[in-house]
């Protein structure tokens, strides 16, 4: 069978597992195996081929240590034929570009690393699962961009227009291209999967304008490494590149038609991805036995809100079920702490143990009230 996953963790935050797929016929490749439009090309001659890109996007799931490996060895590869390149992060936004460039001149350890880029609130997941690619940057002194934006800036791009926010606000970020036809058929099915949303007034449109902020903005810090350096690759959530319906379709919108995608495709799903899904193909054999044992999970699918983040689904027989948690739930503090954007939360439960309770404030109908999320012994 041959799957589509309809998005990896572009906008949203999933303290649960993975997304559906859809299926068609088709073959994988083979593990170790380069693959172009279904046919096997030698690694060699496709690496000296992709450092003469301007920009190549490496697709991902952020919580898949496979993936991180795959990266990696991939801009070693890429490294060889073009030192002089740069490396893109989706994971932190611009006001932590002074934490990369520290970083990169070691003057940071790694926990002032984390500590100055915000990483645990900025992004949520595992550090560990970067570091390695981070060193690697280090040792080589490849540059590191960061990518993004805050959720906030995101939320007020999506709710009160571009034309409402300064463009200095927005680091000269220009409102996106429109997106194809069906990139908004895929987004709106995957917010029509969430009933709790549906009454939401314009709560759709908002959806869909702030995944465009996001791929816009990914794409803009692209093109702009790309004018100081010959090759910037790019780490980023597939959702984001497959079938080149966002950062690649922002990209080709700034004029920037130099970029490749490049996927992981794992032969545990029992299929390959869709015809066209990205540039070129790499076959994973069965990582699962080296994969670390899976972080604790609350057991929601959660989205952005304007008050904090909200609940779009409960998962049976989960933490979260277990203490009440409800889908239109609001979470607005863990831990006693603020909880602003879905990163915060993922990183507040990352960093529970099995056996201890979560406070967690939240809003239920405009009234605010505590929850206590307690996770059991064998959590793990």
């Amino acid at each position: 069978m041959l799957c589509r996953h309809l998005l990896a963790a572009p906008f949203l935050a999933l303290i649960l597992g993975g997304l559906p797929a859809i299926c068609m016929a088709g073959e994988c490749p083979r593990p170790g195996e380069w693959q172009r439009g279904g046919v096997a090309v030698p690694a060699d001659a496709l690496m000296r081929e992709l450092a003469s890109q301007r920009v190549v996007l490496l697709g991902e799931q952020h919580e898949r240590l496979a993936h991180h490996r795959w990266q990696l060895h991939t801009l070693a590869a890429l490294h060889a034929h073009q030192p002089a390149m740069a490396i893109g992060l989706e994971m932190l936004p611009r006001k932590a570009q002074p934490a990369l460039d520290a970083w990169v001149a070691g003057e940071l350890n790694e926990a002032a690393f984390l500590s100055t880029s915000d990483w645990h609130e900025a992004w949520g997941y595992d550090p560990d699962l970067y570091l390695p690619i981070l060193h690697f940057a280090r040792m080589n002194r490849i540059p590191l961009v960061a990518l993004n934006v805050t959720p906030e800036l995101r939320r007020r791009l999506s709710t009160q227009g571009w034309e409402k926010v300064a463009s200095e606000e927005r680091h000269g970020l220009t409102p996106p291209a429109t997106p194809p036809p069906d990139y908004v058929s895929l987004l709106t099915e995957l917010y029509a999967s969430h009933p709790s949303e549906l009454d939401t007034p314009g709560g759709l449109e908002r959806f869909i304008d702030a995944q465009l902020v996001w791929d816009r903005a990914m794409a803009e810090g692209l093109a702009s490494a790309a004018e100081q350096v010959p090759l910037v690759v790019g780490l980023i959530g597939e959702g984001h590149l497959k079938h080149d319906h966002g950062v690649p379709h922002q990209l080709e919108d700034l004029g920037l038609d130099s970029h490749r995608t490049l996927l992981a495709w794992s032969t545990r799903h029992d299929c390959p991805p869709s015809e066209g899904v990205a540039d070129v193909l790499f076959g994973l054999g069965d990582e699962s036995p080296y994969e670390p044992a899976a972080p604790l999970r609350l057991g929601v699918l959660i989205l952005p809100d304007e008050a904090g983040v909200r609940v779009a689904r409960v998962e049976a027989d989960s933490v979260a079920a277990d203490s009440g948690l409800r889908e239109g739930d609001i979470i607005t503090a863990a831990a006693g702490r603020e909880v602003v954007a879905p990163g915060e939360l993922i990183a507040r439960v990352s960093r529970q143990a099995p056996g201890t309770l979560l406070p967690l404030t939240i809003k239920r109908n405009g009234e605010a009230r505590e929850i206590l999320a307690r996770f059991p012994i064998d959590a793990l």
